[in-house]
């Protein structure tokens, strides 16, 4: 059976060699953090850190930064889930095969979540300024939980059964929230809590909030699931945990998971915002500094030997990869009943997650066409932009299975290689704009606001990707440096955005650097040989790795406005291009500033690496 408690867990990897401990004084002030994000990138054990610099409570961080430990912490219960979602897919199964499914009824018990009187978690109270403040990059705005569990019911009907886990990020100190009194509650659009929220504004009441740390792993999980509305993310970490989630009440505020190590308890103020952040978020770059949600701080409980559970995130991959990974083994087989002709859908890590969405999906309308051309995955590209969080996917690619049926939607240059071998940039761009994008994506011309594009191709082979720098090359005044960064790919250095404000001040996001390069060219000159050019800042470091290409060009690029082509057309509202596109991925002033370790902080984790020291061989 899964874990009951967060402390089992830790137990049970110490015990099985893959969590380590570190006895020394750890700060959380960027130490810990640095030391979690160098043994994520090595593929080093889950790390218990027993003495936190002028804090009582022990912290841990990489349980899930492996998949293997992933599912080795929940060894036991996988299948089960597994079981669950080929049921859903095809009830008929488990009559078919009685015996492969004789375990669901059992599952479905831990289903559902029950209310007890008491639990460890509301042994022992605290304050928030005792509990670990973990800052994870030096322009932070303050101490952030990085693994809450965010709890919500539904003001019109309260209970269980319409509640919502999400992870939403929290905020402890700094700014001007009140100590003690008040977190900053950062949610991005198309979240649950938002309906819950909305219906609290509408009713003119708080929204009653609860935010718990640790507790079973099956918990933190849950909270980052994309479940479909209707069945509780408490319902599903019972079934992944092996175990009924037992809730206990508290009177006047929502109930609290009676396992949980923390429960922060109290509501959301329905008029008051207050400026949350910088944090240095999953795109690379922090999130910069804007109104949010406010949280008023009733209660803070703790079990007796409570333990924080913390990540750090960054530029990825970092340890939200691994939660990516395990979603997808365990949702992706759901993706064509929720999407019909839809095979497969990918969010690339590498690029931010969702600036960039790959699918695969039939191409069936008009089988008995001589030439096969982009119609049923429009509208399946249609449908994937319409379906929750895929909604706020930037750019879309989109290819026919049937014109290679073993095409592996996870290789990354392969993907790439097959689509630009048959896209027509004449026809197979489709944008969308004046839209909404993440609230984390400050690529776009407001804070929620950008543009996408939909990239569809299908049908037979069109060109040979060019794989080297032609001789005869040449470039504007400007633009130089051209380096090979996937066949059919070029990236040029290109001179430094210029901000072009309006009357107002504000960037009319039209530097002429990118129109000028674009008009230098014919279809018909040696650039035209590539499918597609990017023009960046440091053409070496983009070319360097096809992970160094995807975060520079999806994270600092808006399709409508930074997508342009040589030879391009606009005709019936449609626009085009006879040559190669042109994607301007250059820092622009309005994006948010990249992550950048701190050196002295670096320095002493070095030390942790020397002989004799705990993180010695590890990193």
């Amino acid at each position: 059976m899964g874990y009951r408690t967060l402390a089992e867990c830790i137990a049970d990897l110490r015990s099985s060699g893959r969590l380590i401990d570190i006895d020394q004084e750890v700060d959380s002030y960027l130490e810990a953090a640095a030391i979690q994000r160098r043994v994520y990138d090595a593929g080093g054990p889950a790390i218990y850190y027993s003495r936190i610099k002028g804090c009582s409570f022990p912290m841990v961080s990489n349980l899930f930064g492996t998949i293997d430990r992933a599912r080795f912490i929940f060894r036991d219960t996988l299948d089960a889930v597994r079981k669950l979602v080929e049921v859903k897919i095809n009830p008929a199964q488990a009559i078919k095969n009685p015996w492969k499914y004789r375990s669901l009824p059992f599952t479905a018990l831990h289903l559902l979540p029950r209310m007890v009187r008491s639990g460890p978690v509301v042994a022992c109270e605290t304050t928030i300024e005792r509990l670990p403040h973990l800052q994870s990059w030096p322009m932070d705005g303050g101490a952030f939980v990085t693994l809450p569990q965010v709890y919500t019911e539904d003001p019109d009907r309260p209970g269980l059964a319409k509640s919502n886990l999400g992870m939403y990020r929290v905020q402890l100190t700094g700014n001007s929230y009140r100590l003690n009194h008040e977190i900053g509650l950062h949610y991005q659009i198309h979240r649950g809590i938002g309906v819950h929220h909305a219906a609290a504004i509408r009713k003119g009441v708080p929204l009653k909030a609860n935010v718990f740390v640790g507790g079973p792993p099956a918990l933190t999980l849950a909270a980052v699931m994309p479940l479909p509305e209707g069945l509780p993310e408490l319902a599903f970490a019972g079934a992944l945990g092996g175990l009924r989630v037992d809730m206990i009440p508290i009177e006047g505020y929502l109930p609290v998971p009676a396992e949980a190590d923390f429960a922060i308890v109290g509501e959301i103020d329905p008029d008051r915002r207050l400026p949350e952040g910088p944090f240095g978020d999953h795109l690379g770059y922090y999130s910069l500094t804007h109104d949010f949600p406010v949280m008023n701080v009733h209660k803070v409980y703790h079990r007796p030997g409570a333990i924080w559970p913390f990540t750090s995130v960054g530029r990825p991959p970092q340890e939200d990869t691994t939660f990516g990974e395990l979603i997808h083994e365990l949702t992706g087989p759901l993706i064509p009943t929720v999407l019909p002709g839809v095979r497969a859908v990918h969010a690339v890590d590498a690029a931010g997650v969702h600036p960039l969405l790959l699918a695969i999906a039939s191409e069936r309308y008009v089988p008995y066409a001589e030439t096969r051309t982009p119609q049923e995955i429009l509208t399946a590209a249609n449908a994937i932009l319409g379906q929750g969080q895929m909604s706020l996917a930037k750019y879309l690619l989109i290819v026919a299975g049937e014109d290679d049926p073993d095409l592996d939607i996870h290789d990354i240059p392969a993907f790439l290689k097959h689509l630009l071998e048959r896209v027509d940039w004449s026809r197979d761009l489709h944008f969308h704009t004046n839209t909404t994008i993440d609230t984390l994506d400050y690529s776009g011309h407001a804070l929620n606001g950008g543009s996408k594009v939909v990239i569809a191709a299908a049908g037979a082979k069109r060109r040979d990707l060019l794989g080297d720098i032609p001789g005869d090359l040449r470039f504007p005044h400007g633009f130089d440096d051209p380096r090979i960064v996937l066949p059919g790919v070029v990236a040029v250095r290109s001179p430094k955005y210029q901000l072009r404000p309006d009357a107002s001040g504000a960037d009319t996001g039209d530097d002429p650097a990118l129109n000028r390069f674009c008009r230098s060219f014919t279809p018909g000159d040696p650039i035209s040989r590539f499918a597609c050019v990017v023009l960046v800042d440091d053409a070496e470091f983009t070319a360097r790795s096809v992970r160094n290409f995807l975060w520079v060009t999806f994270t600092r690029s808006n399709p409508a406005a930074d997508i342009d082509g040589i030879g391009a057309f606009c005709r019936q509202k449609h626009w085009g291009c006879a040559g190669p596109i042109v994607v301007d991925a250059r820092i622009k002033p309005r994006h948010a500033p990249p992550l950048v370790d701190n050196p002295a902080i670096e320095r002493k984790v070095e030390a942790l690496a020397a002989p004799g020291a705990p993180l010695y061989h590890i990193i």
